[in-house]
């Protein structure tokens, strides 16, 4: 990753831990195509004209651009346990999520506190900003502060459609009408369910309780599940 500025230049250094992990990490050699971006959208397609230890230098052959997608999807997660929680972020990244939104839910097994939230949400971060390199995505999805139930709410309150992930709803997610803007919300519970006070206080704000279908999922896999079922019926995956 570089900023805005090196991108406008034919000629990019990349340094620092970014340019020593590509040249000492990746062992990237003279010759080999890379792609450079801001994280925001901007982006180039550069060929590799030197290396050291210290970083490479490459020159840019493409610029690219990456629009923001509409609309855009948020997915709020009841944070899983252990690998779960890394595998939920990096899969929801690959497949294009926007927005990342840790949910503290009152059934969570994991809680994060003090130290453990500031570690816990850089690992999040890390995670996200691996996959979205590892998927050559030019504008990288942003994950979020953890969120009470009342900031959640908050979320639904203001999405242009929110979605509540949950086995008991009537209505299916595939059977929802989709909005061409705005932002959508997919609320994702924990292994042991969203408690009936959530539900209620999602819904009052405009929240509709959806299913996937008749298997209960783990909360790391229905996220994902549930987000591609969501982007693959919009403009972005056709």
């Amino acid at each position: 990753m570089v900023d805005a500025g090196a991108l406008q230049r034919d000629m990019i250094e990349l340094s620092g831990d970014e340019g020593r992990h590509a040249a000492v990490v990746k062992r990237i050699r003279v010759g080999e195509r890379v792609i450079l971006t801001d994280a925001q959208g901007v982006g180039a397609e550069c060929e590799v004209v030197s290396v050291s230890r210290q970083g490479l230098v490459a020159e840019v052959r493409v610029r690219r651009f990456e629009p923001v997608a509409v609309p855009h999807l948020t997915v709020v997660q009841a944070i899983p346990k252990g690998e779960h929680a890394e595998r939920a972020v990096e899969l929801l990244t690959e497949i294009g999520v926007d927005t990342i939104v840790p949910w503290a839910a009152s059934r969570n097994i994991v809680s994060w506190r003090g130290e453990r939230e500031a570690k816990a949400l850089q690992r999040w971060r890390s995670t996200a900003h691996a996959a979205a390199k590892q998927s050559r995505r030019l504008r990288f999805p942003e994950v979020t502060t953890l969120h009470t139930t009342a900031e959640v709410a908050d979320l639904v309150e203001s999405a242009e459609l929110a979605l509540v992930l949950h086995e008991r709803a009537v209505e299916r997610l595939v059977d929802s009408a989709l909005p061409e803007s705005g932002t959508v919300v997919l609320v994702v519970g924990p292994e042991g369910g969203i408690t009936d006070q959530e539900l209620t206080m999602l819904a009052e704000q405009g929240g509709r309780p959806v299913k996937l279908g008749a298997s209960v999922l783990r909360s790391s896999t229905a996220g994902v599940v549930g987000a591609t079922a969501v982007l693959s019926r919009t403009p972005r995956w056709t």
